[in-house]
């Protein structure tokens, strides 16, 4: 079943577990819509967007194994923002869909992040057929589970639990804690996590990040997993081996 991105927001629970998702960025509808039919055709949960603002709330509040980006989109050039990602640690494969035949313009998509690359007019069932390559890479190469001292965050489910109880938490503690997780022992400054959960246009002097890892030491409780580091961030430690 195709869903648009409202249904994905509203109700995320009602995916196929296990399913390999894909998000579809095109502002052409009638392309954006045959491109997702086909590849919902193959088994592929499928949520679309027509701009790079819509694709970046998709990609904040769901996992994905790829993302079809159309390049020239109302909103920008989708290659800057994927560069963008890309160096806040983002790893979602990524194919490019574009008019722009050049070699330069082939060369600049993987350069600015891109695992593929296909140009228009291009045949649907080579575009599934790279899309499902790209997921099956994905699905092998990223762990969904993260497991830090007695802590376990499942990125598929969208779950946290701490010694075996599950925590609620809100989504930017979720994306702050995942973080973390993904770099265990690592001093994270402030300006990282503004970055990567709020994006590129937060103010970074905001101590909004101070106040979400607030509440999420009290929903971790004691023994504390997250150490502030006087002058740049946070690190999450061990507490069974950390010295503070």
């Amino acid at each position: 079943m195709i869903n648009c991105l409202a249904t994905v927001e509203a109700n995320p629970t009602t995916r196929t577990q296990g399913a390999m998702r894909v998000l579809v960025i095109e502002d052409d509808e009638d392309l954006r819509h045959a491109v997702a039919t086909d590849l919902s055709a193959a088994g592929l949960e499928v949520d679309e967007a027509g701009d790079i603002a819509q694709a970046h709330r998709a990609l904040e509040s769901a996992e994905y194994h790829c993302a079809v980006f159309d390049r020239m989109l109302p909103d920008g050039d989708a290659i800057t923002y994927v560069h963008r990602r890309r160096q806040q640690g983002w790893a979602v494969p990524v194919l490019f869909l574009t008019a722009r035949d050049q070699l330069a313009d082939r060369l600049a998509g993987f350069e600015h992040g891109g695992d593929d690359y296909l140009v228009k007019p291009f045949a649907v069932g080579e575009m599934t057929a790279r899309v499902m390559a790209l997921c099956r890479r994905a699905g092998a190469a990223r762990p969904s589970v993260l497991r830090h001292a007695d802590l376990e965050l499942d990125s598929a489910r969208r779950e946290v639990r701490r010694a075996g109880v599950l925590l609620s938490l809100t989504s930017k503690e979720f994306a702050i804690l995942e973080y973390l997780m993904a770099r265990p022992d690592q001093a994270v400054p402030r300006a990282e996590l503004i970055e990567h959960c709020w994006g590129a246009d937060a103010d970074p002097m905001s101590n909004v990040v101070d106040v979400v890892v607030l509440r999420l030491r009290r929903k971790l409780r004691e023994p504390n997993l997250i150490h502030t580091v006087r002058g740049l961030g946070y690190r999450l430690v061990d507490p069974n081996r950390a010295v503070q």
